[in-house]
């Protein structure tokens, strides 16, 4: 059967954009097998579209017939304040274009869609969210690292490692207590603090730990580690964003699960 056949043997009704809409669609890691029929259909009908740093070339030449405006955001980096990518989102509404705002993962995980969310409908701008898979579970599946595993964990932790101080700050003693794996999106600059506030937690220098680097991409690289030599780690094997850091038991899994170490 060809993938045609099988779309259709889905029965796949493709929601109309409609000009001045905005839609806000997760690209997925990076793999554009991972992307849904609906970011793909958003995709084909788009006439301006509003994409981030993390989505790959392929994915967004996917659509071609949209004028194209890049707003990435990359940490230590210059790059467009969120209040400009508000305003152009309104605008691009108004001028009544067909609007497609592409965030790598999922929208609404640490990709700041609900903001933009709440500015269109201030706005009054019909919007939908069409959902990715964030990156956290489409990177530890590549990497070979089981999000959960009976006997391991019973839960999960995305937490986001960017803000050295802010109210958003998760409380990463607190976490460590959980005894439950982490995944910390954008997390490189500050993770030695990061790493001293879990080990305040009362997690162990052994616990396992790993950065899976440009997940699910061609340039995907996983580097192993313990949470005790995890700041050595990164600076001997150049770890550089996008990287998640995955922290607890499910990454002691790999090494049997893919077969090396």
């Amino acid at each position: 059967m060809t993938l045609e056949n099988a779309i259709t043997r889905l029965n796949y009704k493709q929601h109309v954009l409609e000009p001045g809409h905005v839609w806000l669609a997760g690209a997925g890691p990076g793999d554009p097998g991972l992307l849904t029929l609906d970011v793909l259909s958003a995709l084909a009908q788009a006439d301006a579209l509003v994409h981030d740093a993390l989505v790959s070339p392929e994915i967004v030449a996917v659509a071609e017939q949209a004028e194209k405006f890049f707003v990435g955001k990359r940490g230590g980096r210059l790059s467009i304040p969120q209040g400009d990518i508000n305003a152009l989102l309104v605008r691009l509404a108004r001028e009544g274009r067909k609007v497609v705002r592409l965030k790598g993962g999922h929208p609404f995980v640490f990709g700041r869609g609900a903001e933009e969310a709440l500015v269109l409908t201030r706005e009054n701008i019909p919007w939908r969210v069409l959902s990715g898979i964030t990156s956290a579970f489409g990177g530890l599946s590549s990497a070979g690292i089981p999000a959960t595993m009976r006997g391991v964990n019973g839960a999960i932790i995305l937490a986001t490692g960017f803000a050295a101080v802010s109210d958003d700050r998760p409380d990463w003693a607190a976490l460590a207590r959980t005894g439950q794996p982490i995944v910390i999106y954008m997390g490189l600059t500050h993770m030695a603090e990061t790493v001293t506030e879990l080990l305040r937690g009362g997690l162990s220098t052994d616990t396992p730990a790993a950065f899976v680097e440009n997940a699910s991409t061609p340039e995907e690289r996983t580097v192993t580690a313990t949470l005790g030599t995890l700041v050595a780690t990164a600076e001997r094997e150049k770890v550089v964003s996008p990287a998640l850091i995955v922290v607890g038991g499910i990454v002691s899994l790999r090494a049997e699960l893919i077969g090396r170490k």
